[in-house]
């Protein structure tokens, strides 16, 4: 079931989904060669309980952390651990926060030092392909208009795009109805209509799309090993077009000032 916002459910949840950008500048901050995602997700957590909310994924679903880092060729949902990160690291740092009622979800990858051109590319086709996505975020248009464009943005670039992960409903549930692939068919899919909120969120890879499971039981990785991106947003479908709750300004005013991470 889907379920549509108010324009005053909206601004609860932009004000959510800022407070997720405020967190991933503050990681901005502090993310470097030698640090360990441990010590950012502790980080993370104190922020967010600082701003009078909860951290959205710590205790769902058994989710043992507030920040879920996934690193090189993991895909998503990465666990924070003790193991310093390294020169030429990619990190997807994915975060959610519950404030009144309200979950923001989003992500963005960070390039430590001097990260491989071929990653660099990666990054910047994942994260425009989420600009591409968004672009089709109008009333009337289907879901399947967004898969497509993701799609053919980062397919058209000689990369991938993962099918078994997709983006998702949001609202006062994490996950909501509808599920939002990174590919599809143009036409094809549930209508947009005003008031639906979405989190997009391109998994791009290097090599093949197919992913696997680790051990952890938490962990998705490239079945082949090579580079995966992650960039997500959250979106309210308006009469006057996609509205973008989450701001990738305040996360990039820090990276811009931050010599240790490449800019995409």
């Amino acid at each position: 079931m889907i379920y549509y916002k108010s324009p005053s459910q909206i601004e609860l949840m932009r004000e959510s989904a800022t407070l997720v950008s405020k967190t991933l500048a503050l990681v901005a901050e502090n993310i470097r060669e030698g640090m360990t995602t441990k010590e950012l997700d502790t980080m993370a957590e104190q922020f967010i309980r600082d701003n009078d909310a909860k951290p959205g994924f710590l205790g769902l679903y058994g989710c043992p952390s507030t920040l879920l880092t996934s690193i090189n060729e993991a895909v998503v949902h990465g666990l924070p651990n003790d193991q310093p990160l390294k020169n030429g690291d990619i990190v997807s740092v994915d975060c959610g926060v519950l404030k009144n009622g309200y979950y923001g979800d989003h992500a963005y990858t960070f390039g430590i030092g001097e990260v491989a051109p071929k990653t660099v590319e990666l990054l910047e086709v994942t994260k425009e392909s989420l600009y591409k996505g968004i672009e089709q975020c109008v009333i009337g248009n289907h879901i399947g208009d967004i898969g497509y464009a993701i799609q053919k943005y980062c397919e058209d670039r000689g990369f991938s795009v993962v099918r078994s992960l997709v983006g998702h409903g949001l609202g006062r549930k994490l996950h909501e109805d509808p599920q939002v692939p990174n590919y599809g068919e143009p036409g094809r899919g549930r209508v947009l209509k005003r008031g639906m909120t979405l989190a997009l969120e391109p998994m791009i890879n290097v090599g093949t799309y197919d992913v696997e499971e680790l051990s952890d039981k938490w962990t998705i990785v490239t079945k082949d090993r090579e580079m995966s991106a992650h960039f997500e947003h959250n979106i309210a479908i308006t009469s006057n077009g996609p509205d973008i709750l989450s701001d990738f300004s305040i996360i990039e005013a820090i990276i811009n000032k931050n010599d240790n991470l490449i800019k995409v």
